[in-house]
Order: structure tokens, then C-alpha cells, then sequence
């Protein structure tokens, strides 16, 4: 199979990243984001795990992948799948608000950019949180880095996480 390139953008910033998915490590999962591209919504920047930007989406695959290819320690530019329910993302601490589009979804998957070094997976509530790596910045890491810090202090709101087929 030859291979398969996103991009990753935030849209209001107007910074974009290209990654190449890791369609040998992560066939299952890779196989279910290309099919449902594009995929996006609102931006959050974790607090837990560190360098990380996510969205979260409703489940889109036919049944959700098995862990593939997984990590606690993701390195800058892995992009990682992660599955939660409802409830593992409902209370407050969490810093969702009560709007927030994933609200009374059954599954919500979180599609996470880490942009910097240090990430360990872990939740204070749940322990341990490994997610899939599918898929690896191989340009415009360090544009999206910047911009990632920007979200980290200037804040989210009115901003989104794209991915789409490059």
C-alpha cells in the first residue's frame, strides 16, 4: 500500500501539519480515519497528559479498533486515537462545559496531537489511559507546536482541530 498523508489543522490560527499514517503499526485504526475523513470539531488542550491538542468526535468506525499499536508516553508528533464513554468524560473537573458537543454521547473518541516531549498517559481518576498511535508529523511539527502553546495560554474557545486527507 503506498502512503497515506493527512493534514492536521487548527483552521481560526491558519497553521497546518502533514502526517503520514502508520498504516503497518495501526492497520485497523488507520483504515477507520481515512474512511471517515474529514473529522474535526472544537479544540481542547489536555491538562493531564501535557503537549497534547485534542478534538472529540462520535464514534465513526464500524466497531471500534483494538488497541493497536498503543502508548502512555507519546512522543511529539504521534497522533493517537483514544475511546471513552460518556461518563469517563462527564464530570466537571474535566473542564467540559455542559454544551459541549460530546455531551450524552454513549462513546466519544478523542483524536490527540502531541506537539512537545514529556507525555505520560495517566489519569488521576482512572489510572493508566494507553491510546493508538496512527499516525506521525513529518512536516510543519514546529509551526504546529507554536500555535499549540498559543492555544495553551491564549485559550480554545472559538478554535478547531481538523483532520483531513493531504
Amino acid at each position: 500500500m503506498p502512503d497515506r498523508f493527512i493534514e492536521v489543522s487548527l483552521d481560526k490560527r491558519g497553521v497546518s501539519c502533514t502526517a503520514k499514517l502508520l498504516d503497518d503499526r495501526a492497520p485497523v485504526t488507520c483504515a477507520a480515519v481515512w474512511d471517515a475523513l474529514p473529522l474535526g470539531g472544537d479544540v481542547y488542550h489536555a491538562k493531564y497528559a501535557r503537549n497534547e491538542i485534542y478534538a472529540l468526535v462520535p464514534p465513526f468506525a464500524p466497531e471500534e479498533p483494538p488497541l493497536e499499536n498503543p502508548t502512555i508516553t507519546p512522543i511529539p508528533g504521534d497522533l493517537c486515537y483514544f475511546t471513552f464513554t460518556e461518563t469517563q468524560l462527564a464530570t466537571a473537573s474535566y473542564g467540559y462545559e455542559t454544551e459541549a458537543a460530546h455531551q450524552g454521547r454513549k462513546t466519544v473518541v478523542d483524536l490527540a496531537l502531541f506537539y512537545e516531549r514529556n507525555n505520560l498517559l495517566i489519569n488521576g481518576d482512572a489510572g493508566w489511559v494507553p491510546g493508538i498511535v496512527w499516525g506521525t508529523v513529518v512536516d510543519g511539527l514546529d509551526r504546529m507546536a507554536d500555535a499549540c502553546q498559543d492555544l495553551w495560554r491564549a485559550g480554545a474557545i472559538g478554535e478547531t482541530l481538523n483532520y483531513r486527507r493531504a
